[in-house]
């Protein structure tokens, strides 16, 4: 390896070798190869790109769809010293367009941006004129319609390689089977297969599926008994609240997150987890992406996932610190009806998203063969119980529209607001209605924000408020006045989403085998190898999840709920639990059961050590109470 890159690493980052597969997938890349890196979570991804970048000419592309990774990792570059900038919604038109041009003019090492930014026009423009060392995608699995997490945002990645044809791609996950392996390749126009696997064997992490009727219970039984921070992945909002309540009154110190929160709350709650001011964070699947604390040492799964990958990738956020860590999931009968119940409510019947499409135009006010480049927010619960609907399906409807090209359905919580003016500049200096905080509003988003007569543009309502000089409330009344009187068409930050129509309004949509049928098949397999997984007692937890993708020669973990189970030594009279029995039984008095189940031994060990002595005739049992024979 070129000493340089050992010279930026221990520069920057104070390492002398690099670990795992990261030295071959630095030198593929550094030699100008497609390349795919797959490697565990936890397994120093972020160097594979961040070194090469730093040795390379040019500007780094990273692609990643998480924006509170991307702001946390240039954060920390920059304390590095090292040139790193992003791109995210919310920022002004004026800082995107300066942040692109440092990067034009050699100022910015490595650039993040949301797959979404790659279609819009001003990225493209200076994307031409940038000279660009290599592009990174992250999450690489979300190009793979095979995958458990297709995002059809990926899919404009191809675009870059269209402008630049001689710039190589590194594609990194953590999470992929074989066949999205070859997917990923093929999607981002790899010239030549190129793939790189680190195991994605955890040593340190014992998997657990433990079979039980009383969930809670069984979850406080864990938490009481296993030390250190934890995470309980549960399926709703609402059961995350229940969950924290519940935990809170064992005195276990927990608390809830999922994306329905304010930005702020999460904020909060998240950094007194970090801070194990809070030892169990509750969650739904909003959490955990790109939350870097090695010290967890237990991931509990209340609500079984619907996808190996996926919890996989939840499972291994415990033990990154290398010690011994827990991933259990919970699970009973009931849980094999509620993930079939899954197939129907992410992919209903064809007719039944016809007519959410046909119902979103009515809610709308769009006729036929118009609507098309119009943004509108949508209050899912007012639009179902309008047309009296569940949102589940509606949600997995409006999703596969946009999949297959309808519209795009923009479910982002922390979208900034949004203002478009409807006005043409010259009718705006003619109105003589403005108030004078109608007019101190418009001339601070003219100031801030170009391209608002052309179409609708981020903005940060706190900037208006204080060069307008008003209060935030007053600044937001304002705002919503000048959209009521159609001067703008004003989106407020909220957790709202909102729907872009792509195409104008059609009769009757038509949704191509790839984006419906395909795309079910593969999601009951993975619901299939999911409850597989879970039901499976005979064959090692880690060696069933390696298996899954494509790791066949590996070994038994040797500390799995499977594995221990298989350990199980025959009793004799010389095990230590059959002897503290014996011992407690000496006095030839009878004993409670619950006084014999006191006894310090490992979980099922002393109804074993029970069972032995009966069969013996060395006890005999008096309705609830043992005595010696």
């Amino acid at each position: 390896m070129s000493p340089d890159i050992l010279d930026i690493l221990h520069r920057y980052w104070g390492y002398d070798d690099f670990r795992g597969i990261q030295r071959e997938i630095i030198e593929s890349i550094d030699a100008g190869k497609d390349t795919l890196g797959l490697m565990p979570t936890g397994g120093g991804k972020s160097l594979t790109f961040q070194v090469p970048a730093l040795k390379k000419e040019g500007t780094c592309i990273v692609i990643t769809p998480l924006i509170a990774l991307m702001k946390d990792q240039v954060q920390h570059l920059k304390a590095k010293g090292i040139k790193a900038a992003a791109i995210y919604s919310g920022m002004k038109r004026s800082e995107i367009v300066a942040t692109l041009e440092n990067c034009i003019f050699g100022g910015v090492k490595l650039l993040y941006v949301s797959p979404e930014r790659l279609s819009s026009e001003i990225f493209q423009v200076k994307l031409r004129h940038m000279r660009v060392s290599f592009v990174t995608v992250d999450e690489a699995h979300c190009i793979s319609q095979w995958g458990y997490d297709f995002r059809p945002a990926y899919l404009q990645i191809g675009n870059i390689r269209k402008l630049k044809p001689d710039v190589p791609v590194l594609a990194l996950t953590a999470t992929a089977t074989p066949q999205v392996i070859d997917d990923i390749q093929e999607k981002l126009a790899f010239k030549k297969k190129n793939v790189f696997r680190m195991s994605f064997e955890r040593k340190n992490l014992t998997y657990v599926v433990r079979k039980t009727d009383d969930k809670p219970s069984e979850l406080v039984h864990i938490l009481k008994h296993v030390n250190g921070s934890a995470i309980v992945y549960v399926r709703s909002r609402r059961r995350c609240r229940e969950i924290a309540e519940l935990l809170s009154g064992q005195d276990i110190r927990a608390t809830f997150y999922h994306a329905g929160l304010e930005h702020s709350t999460r904020d909060e709650r998240q950094k007194e987890w970090q801070q194990d001011k809070k030892r169990v964070m509750v969650a739904t699947n909003a959490f955990g992406m790109g939350i870097d604390k090695p010290d967890v040492r237990t991931v509990i799964h209340f609500d079984c996932p619907d996808s190996i990958e996926a919890y996989f990738q939840e499972a291994g956020r415990a033990g990154r610190d290398g010690k011994r860590a827990y991933a259990v999931l919970l699970w009973n009968g009931s849980d094999v009806t509620k993930l079939n119940r899954r197939i129907d409510e992410n992919f209903p019947p064809k007719d039944y998203i016809n007519k959410v499409y046909n119902e979103l135009a009515y809610f709308f006010g769009i006729g036929l063969g118009s609507g098309a480049g119009h943004t509108f927010t949508f209050d899912i619960g007012k639009f179902c119980v309008t047309y009296h609907l569940f949102p589940v399906p509606v949600d997995a409807a409006l999703h596969l529209l946009d999949s297959a090209g309808y519209l795009h359905y923009e479910t982002d919580p922390d979208s900034a607001a949004r203002v478009h003016i409807l006005l043409k500049r010259n009718d705006l200096y003619m109105l003589d209605s403005l108030s004078g905080s109608d007019e101190a509003v418009m001339t601070a988003l003219l100031r801030n924000y170009g391209g608002l007569f052309a179409d609708y543009q981020y903005i940060d309502e706190s900037i208006i408020a204080a060069q307008a000089q008003l209060t935030r409330d007053q600044c937001y009344q304002t705002l919503k006045s000048l959209s009521k009187r159609n001067i703008i068409h004003y989106i407020p930050q909220r957790k709202m989403p909102y729907i872009t129509l792509i195409r104008d309004r059609e009769e009757e949509v038509f949704l191509p085998k790839s984006v419906y049928e395909d795309r079910k098949e593969q999601y009951i397999k993975r619901i299939e190898a999911m409850t597989a997984y879970a039901g499976n007692d005979e064959v090692c937890r880690s060696q069933q999840l390696l298996r899954y993708f494509g790791e066949e020669d590996v070994e038994e973990c040797g500390h799995c709920d499977v594995c221990l189970a298989g350990k199980e030594k025959p009793m004799t009279l010389e095990n230590p639990t059959v002897k503290m029995i014996l011992a407690l039984l000496s006095d030839k008095r009878s004993h409670p059961l619950r006084e014999v189940a006191s006894i310090d031994a490992p979980q099922g060990e002393i109804s074993r050590a029970v069972d032995f002595l009966m069969a013996e005739e060395k006890i005999k049992r008096e309705v609830d109470k043992l005595l010696l024979q």
